[in-house]
């Protein structure tokens, strides 16, 4: 019988195959690091990338797939990225006219004559968590008040890498317990589990986990001592107010996001019109640094202040006030600040697009599963997966969907209730996605709070502490639930 010509004829990935792009991958992005240090997200990392993606659909070719099929796997892995791209080009307008218009600098005033530098860590790690919780999104939680506690770390004279952290701490654990969290919602249902069963059972690693956190950030704040830290606020607040018309208006922006996410609006449309409040608020109290930035006086007084609004969301804020704190907090922003990002981010897809449609994932998945023997192994299995499909795939939702769905029957196999695979997803699929430079959430945080992937990731300590302790609890058997008969 005469084979039809349009039958695609695929042999299966060894498994030294499926590992050699990961390998290859790993070893660039060690260069990259070494050669680069913090800039490496910002060029190099995506060479890295692509050059290995080229690799996987080499390999790929070698063993029966199409250009085709690899091109629609990397088309359905942007494709499922996409809105978090338009998420970053609005957070870029939003802090473009925050800056602007005096809500950062309002923030980072209050802030200042609020937070003692010795309680600054923990606080920042409380007050992220009540609201991320509050709002089921960390994402929106870095990007209005972690630029604001990140400006207020800078007049504190403390450190931005422990800020981001902290921030990106209390922002997950809010974002693993809320309801209102898609991550949450998605684990639980990718695992069979009811919502709130699946919350409950989050609670034996991630309270844990969070106490001692924590109390490293409250150690790191009572050891601080910030040389000159009286000089630098009165310095910081000082250029505020000489630059600024400040008003507690000007946080009626942030309290509107804030609300609107409570309302459980999508996070786009929330954050362009927060960034949108922020150019009328800018308009209304600082017109004439609008006009000024914008530097164009032969157009009337209303285009002026049209343009310099609609030049800061696309291009940022900057300007010179002879003081280089403020200068630096201010300096930043717009839709243009976004695009190495994105560049990162669709780099980082491209190359999981091509492992995924080539088999590579799934050869890789098999052969950890047939590594399992016992209920510890396969918790550590699960977070291993989904810390590996955060590392290749880059996206925390394929990392949870594919880890759920491969591991869903394994779990009803042994007799393991439904819940113990939804938290392993969350302990390690959302919690570790931001560690990770050209996944989406880590390069997120990077663009959004100014400060690197591998600058940042040695403090997000309840990131690191999390996966460690759903760890120990599937070794020892706490916590760990079998199934009902």
């Amino acid at each position: 019988m005469e084979r039809d010509p349009t039958e695609v004829s695929h042999r299966t990935l060894p498994l030294w195959a499926a590992l050699l792009p990961m390998l290859v991958l790993i070893v660039l992005l060690a260069f990259s690091v070494y050669l680069f240090g913090n800039d490496s997200s910002w060029g190099p990392n995506q060479i890295a990338l692509i050059l290995s993606a080229l690799l996987a659909s080499l390999i790929g070719k070698a063993y029966g797939y199409s250009s085709d099929e690899m091109g629609r796997g990397v088309v359905r892995s942007i494709s499922q990225a996409l809105p978090a791209l338009f998420i970053l080009l609005a957070v870029g307008s939003l802090i473009g006219t925050w800056a602007m218009s005096g809500t950062l600098g309002t923030m980072i005033y209050y802030g200042i004559q609020l937070l003692d530098t010795h309680y600054f860590y923990p606080s920042v790690l409380v007050v992220t968590a009540l609201i991320s919780a509050s709002i089921g999104s960390s994402w929106t939680t870095a990007g209005t008040v972690g630029i604001g506690v990140i400006g207020i770390s800078h007049g504190l004279g403390l450190s931005d890498a422990i800020t981001a952290g902290a921030v990106i701490s209390g922002s997950y654990f809010g974002d693993k317990l809320s309801p209102l969290s898609d991550t949450t919602n998605l684990a639980a249902a990718v695992s069979g589990v009811e919502l709130y069963t699946h919350i409950r059972h989050m609670l034996w690693s991630t309270l844990p986990s969070f106490a001692i956190a924590l109390a490293i950030y409250s150690y790191l704040g009572v050891s601080t001592t910030v040389t000159g830290a009286p000089e630098i606020q009165e310095q910081t607040m000082r250029a505020l107010e000489q630059y600024y018309n400040l008003s507690p208006w000007l946080l009626l922006p942030l309290i509107a996001v804030i609300l609107m996410s409570l309302l459980r609006w999508r996070p786009f449309p929330v954050i362009m019109t927060g960034a949108i409040l922020g150019g009328i608020f800018a308009v209304i109290f600082q017109p004439d640094m609008v006009a000024h930035y914008l530097n164009r006086p032969e157009l009337p007084p209303p285009l002026v202040q049209l343009a310099g609004v609609w030049k800061a969301m696309y291009s940022g804020y900057e300007v010179s006030t002879g003081f280089p704190i403020i200068d630096k907090l201010l300096n930043r922003g717009g839709m243009g600040s976004m695009l190495e990002v994105i560049w990162l981010i669709l780099s980082a897809l491209m190359f999981g697009g091509v492992m995924e449609s080539i088999g590579a994932l799934r050869r890789i998945l098999d052969a950890l599963l047939h590594a399992v023997k016992g209920a510890g192994s396969l918790i550590a299995a699960t977070l291993a997966t989904a810390f590996g499909l955060n590392l290749v795939a880059s996206d925390q939702y394929m990392a949870i969907t594919l880890t759920g769905r491969m591991y869903r029957l394994e779990f009803q196999r042994r007799k393991l209730a439904p819940e113990n695979l939804s938290r392993s997803l969350e302990d390690s699929g959302t919690i570790t996605s931001a560690l990770i430079p050209w996944n989406t959430c880590g390069a997120y945080m990077a663009g959004t709070l100014g400060v690197a992937t591998l600058t940042y990731a040695p403090f997000a300590f309840f990131n690191w502490i999390n996966p460690l302790v759903a760890l120990l609890l599937g070794f020892t058997g706490w916590g760990i639930n079998k199934a009902k008969a």
